[in-house]
C-alpha cells in the first residue's frame, strides 16, 4: 500500500489541526505537569524523555485507529462515544478551574517514565477519550498532525523540564491551566450538543 503524500497534504486543515492541538495540548498539560517531572528527578527517578514520548505517541495513535474497532465490537457508535467524552472533558475542565481533584490515580509508582509519565500523566484516560471524541468533529489527519506537534512539545518540555519552569513561573503555568480549562469547557458543551442532536435525529 502506497501513501500518496499529495492526499494527505490536501487533506490537511490547518484550522481543524490548531484546534485538535489545542484540545490535546489543554487535556495534556505538559507544561502544569513540570513540577511533577522535577519532583520525581529530584527523588532520583529520572524521566526517559525520549522513551516516555515515543510510548506515549505509540499508545495514543494506536488507541485512536484501534478504538473505533472496540467501539464496534460493544456495538457503540462514535456519536455516543463523543457525548459520554465530552462529560469526562467536562470533569477534566472543572479540575483545571476548581483545583480539585476528581480523577484520581493510585497505580504502583516503580518507573518515572511509564509511570506515572506516560500513564496517566501524558497517555491518560482523559487523552484516549479525547481523540476519539475529535473524530466526530475533524478529519484524523488534521487530528493525527495536532497529536504529533503535542508530542514534539511534550518531548521537549520533558528534556528541558528545569529550563521550562525558570523561563514559564509557576503564576503562568497556573494562568494558562485556568484558561485552557474555560477553553476545555467550551469544547465539552460543543461536543455534547451536537452529537447529541445527531443522535437524536437518529432516533427520530
Amino acid at each position: 500500500m502506497t501513501i500518496n503524500i499529495e492526499n494527505i497534504l490536501s487533506a490537511l486543515d490547518w484550522q481543524q489541526t490548531a484546534s485538535a492541538f489545542i484540545v490535546l495540548f489543554a487535556i495534556i498539560d505538559v507544561l502544569g505537569s513540570t513540577p511533577i517531572f522535577i519532583s520525581l528527578k529530584n527523588k532520583g527517578r529520572p524521566i526517559n524523555a525520549r522513551n516516555a514520548t515515543l510510548i506515549s505517541t505509540a499508545l495514543l495513535v494506536g488507541f485512536f485507529y484501534a478504538g473505533d474497532a472496540v467501539l464496534h465490537l460493544f456495538s457503540v457508535d462514535i456519536e455516543s462515544f463523543a457525548v459520554a467524552g465530552s462529560l469526562i472533558i467536562f470533569l477534566l475542565a472543572l479540575e483545571m478551574l476548581l483545583d480539585i481533584e476528581i480523577f484520581k490515580y493510585s497505580g504502583p509508582l516503580k518507573e518515572a517514565t511509564l509511570i506515572p509519565v506516560v500513564f496517566p500523566l501524558i497517555a491518560g484516560a482523559g487523552s484516549f477519550t479525547t481523540l476519539l471524541s475529535l473524530r466526530a468533529e475533524y478529519r484524523s489527519v488534521n487530528i493525527m498532525a495536532g497529536l504529533l506537534l503535542n508530542m514534539l512539545f511534550v518531548y521537549f518540555v520533558i528534556k528541558g523540564a528545569d529550563r521550562v519552569e525558570r523561563i514559564v513561573s509557576r503564576t503562568a503555568i497556573y494562568v494558562l491551566r485556568k484558561f485552557f480549562g474555560v477553553i476545555l469547557m467550551a469544547i465539552a458543551v460543543k461536543l455534547f450538543t451536537t452529537n447529541l442532536a445527531a443522535l437524536i435525529s437518529v432516533l427520530d
